[in-house]
C-alpha cells in the first residue's frame, strides 16, 4: 500500500511535452486501487464502530439498569431486614409481656390457692374445736345421764315409757346443742 509520503515524494520523469503519461497513470492506477482499499475499509470500519458504538450503548444501558436493580435489591433487602427486625422485636416484646402475665397469674393463682389453704386451715381448726366440743358436750351428757339413772336405780326403777322419754329429751339436747355448734 502505498503511504501519504511516498505520494508526497513520488517524482515524474519529464518527457517531450511533460510528464510521462503512462507513469502518471500508472502511478495514479496504484494510488486509486490503494484509495479504493481504503475507502472500503474506512466504511467497514465505521460499520464495526457503529455496531461496537451500539454494542457499547447497550451494554452501558445494561449496566446503568443492572445498577438501579442492584440499588433497589439492596434497599429491598434493608427494609425487609429492617421489617424482620422490627418483627422479631414486637414478637420478643409480645413474648415477654405475655410471659409476664402468665407469671403474674401465676402468683396470683398461689396466693389464692394459699389464702384457700390457710381458710381451710381455720375451718379445720374450727370444726375440730366445734366437734372436740360437740363430743365433750356428749360426753358430759352421757355422764349425767348414767348419774341421773344410778340416782334414780337407786331411787326406783324405771319404767320401759320412761326410759324411752329420758332417751329421747336427751336425743333433743343433744340435737340443740349440735344445731347450736354449726355442725
Amino acid at each position: 500500500m502505498i503511504t501519504p509520503l511516498e505520494i508526497q515524494n513520488k517524482e515524474f520523469s519529464k518527457s517531450f511535452r511533460g510528464y510521462d503519461m503512462e507513469s502518471v497513470d500508472s502511478f495514479l492506477d496504484e494510488i486509486i486501487e490503494d484509495y479504493e482499499k481504503l475507502y472500503r475499509e474506512n466504511i467497514e470500519l465505521k460499520d464495526k464502530i457503529n455496531v461496537l458504538a451500539d454494542q457499547l450503548r447497550q451494554y452501558n444501558t445494561l449496566e446503568e439498569t443492572l445498577k438501579t436493580t442492584l440499588i433497589v435489591a439492596q434497599s429491598t433487602a434493608d427494609e425487609v431486614t429492617g421489617t424482620a427486625r422490627q418483627k422479631a422485636e414486637n414478637i420478643i416484646e409480645d413474648a415477654e409481656i405475655a410471659a409476664q402475665k402468665i407469671k403474674n397469674s401465676a402468683k396470683e393463682d398461689v396466693r389464692h390457692i394459699k389464702n384457700e389453704y390457710d381458710h381451710l386451715k381455720k375451718e379445720i381448726f374450727t370444726f375440730k374445736t366445734r366437734y372436740e366440743t360437740f363430743i365433750q358436750a356428749q360426753l358430759m351428757s352421757l355422764d349425767r345421764f348414767y348419774k341421773e339413772i344410778e340416782q334414780s336405780e337407786e331411787k326406783k326403777p324405771l319404767t320401759n315409757e320412761e326410759e324411752l322419754t329420758i332417751d329421747e329429751i336427751v336425743i333433743e339436747e343433744d340435737l340443740k346443742e349440735v344445731d347450736d355448734l354449726g355442725a
